[in-house]
């Protein structure tokens, strides 16, 4: 089958347009050094007042990727460190048939000759930045794209503090998106990061490009394509793993919590509920259920409640490939190894120990977290349909990271609402003066429960193989 074929990449030196403007900076401190070369910086400013930072560059397996990621806003003007790195960690494709299966990143690479020069609208409206493609012989060429882009509305409030007058405040959102394409074989990949305003981060992957001309099979693992019921394009999968590492607040070590809901008696109107919060002390894998969630938390870097910040993991639409051990567990927590370079079809390195091939295998010896790096797949079981051509629309799968308690309010919070932190008086109902809540005690997460048992994990590496860490 000719599913994969590799074109030569068309090298251009070109001029890049930087994306770049100031923070305010608190007074009498000293700039802080550049995480790197200016080449390789967005900091971009949004309409809103957010200013997000970050260093990028090309890997040529992995493609895009981020890293030294921080955040600042008009409220919160100093720059916050939130993640040290974030990638694509591979992209599992099996055919429906069970004869044809591809592993994108490691067999092919999102980098290099698979890195698409940005052409047409690809960057419309948008920063075409120039930087390496990230193969062994590098060139240079337009291969991100920044843009500033709206996002819908943001929020909305009626404040009825004047109850005569009453004020709606309304506004509306932005994100700073950074996309590259990447084409193997018929498929065109866009790998696309999407910073919001209010310091949600999503990671997305789209998938363009053609149905591809060699994969048509029977009317029991295919679709019709064309006139009548004589071509049937062949169902498969996309398995997308991503690596997050986390760095809140330039301080490291934090740890994983996971939360479930359920039902906890009856209330004199309705179901009580409880949350519960469960420490995950060591590596393993884990899968959603109804009412599940998790979030990496940092213990020493705390917002100005004295909150302990964190990012929580926002799931997104999933469709789970039963045909692999890797490919069954939404989220995988392991300790930061080196070796641990690739979600499945790991590449052995001599400097590292043997049997390390995929996410199953880092986890298996289930290792204390001190310094936890979080794997998250999605998967999207594409069905071709008739409007699959041609060229096939854009589809989507990805996740976002939600921030809990980074702040102690929300980053676009307006002036006439900054007063309101914790619980607010009620509104006059009739022109008189305003309810004053009585007083609470300081509010609490729920306690610690026993941690679950999650699959196992795997030995540290050797600090020698840090040099062929994507």
């Amino acid at each position: 089958m000719k599913y994969r074929k590799a074109a030569s990449a068309a090298a251009a030196l070109l001029t890049a347009a930087t994306v770049a403007t100031g923070v305010p900076s608190v007074a009498a401190a000293a700039p802080a050094p550049a995480p790197c070369a200016a080449p390789n910086m967005v900091k971009e400013t949004l309409p809103n007042g957010t200013t997000w930072q970050l260093c990028w560059r090309m890997h040529d397996k992995a493609g895009l990727i981020l890293e030294k990621v921080s955040i600042a806003s008009k409220r919160n003007p100093q720059q916050t460190q939130v993640l040290e790195s974030i990638r694509l960690a591979q992209l599992n494709v099996p055919y429906d048939s069970g004869d044809t299966e591809y592993n994108d990143l490691t067999t092919f690479g999102f980098g290099g000759y698979s890195l698409q020069t940005l052409a047409g609208d690809d960057c419309k409206g948008g920063s075409a930045r120039v930087g390496s493609d990230g193969s062994e012989e590098p060139e240079r060429r337009e291969v991100l794209c920044v843009s500033a882009e709206q996002s819908g509305l943001a929020y909305r409030l009626r404040d009825d503090t004047d109850w005569e007058n009453p004020t709606v405040l309304s506004k509306a959102g932005h994100d700073l998106v950074l996309r590259a394409i990447s084409k193997v074989g018929w498929y065109e990949y866009v790998t696309e990061y999407r910073l919001h305003d209010d310091g949600q981060i999503s990671a997305r992957l789209g998938a363009t490009g053609d149905l591809a001309p060699g994969e048509y099979l029977n009317a029991d693992r295919g679709w019709p394509i064309g006139k009548g019921a004589r071509d049937f394009a062949a169902m498969h999968y996309h398995s997308a793993f991503w690596r997050v590492d986390f760095n809140i607040g330039g301080k490291g070590g934090e740890q994983v919590e996971q939360y479930d809901t359920k039902l906890d008696g009856q209330g004199s109107s309705t179901a009580r509920l409880k949350t519960t919060r469960t420490a995950i002390a060591k590596e393993g894998t884990f899968s959603k259920v109804n009412q599940r969630w998790w979030r990496v938390v940092s213990p020493k870097s705390k917002n100005e409640d004295g909150h302990k910040r964190s990012y929580e993991l926002v799931a997104g639409a999933d469709d789970r490939y039963e045909g692999h051990p890797e490919t069954k567990p939404d989220v995988t927590f392991t300790e930061k190894n080196l070796c641990e370079k690739w979600a499945s079809d790991n590449a052995q390195d001599p400097e590292c120990p043997e049997g390390k091939r995929t996410i199953i295998d880092f986890a298996k010896d289930r290792a204390k977290l001190t310094d936890p790096v979080m794997w998250v797949r999605v998967g999207f079981h594409h069905v071709p349909r008739d409007e699959d051509q041609s060229p096939m629309p854009l589809h989507w799968q990805g996740f976002d990271l939600l921030p809990r308690d980074f702040t102690s309010q929300n980053r676009l919070t307006p002036d006439a609402r900054a007063s309101v932190n914790g619980q607010a008086p009620e509104p006059p109902t009739d022109g008189g003066e305003p309810s004053v809540p009585p007083a609470t005690s300081e509010p609490s997460v729920p306690p610690v429960t026993s941690p679950p048992r999650p699959s196992p994990s795997s030995p540290s590496p050797s600090p020698s193989a840090a040099s062929s860490q994507p």
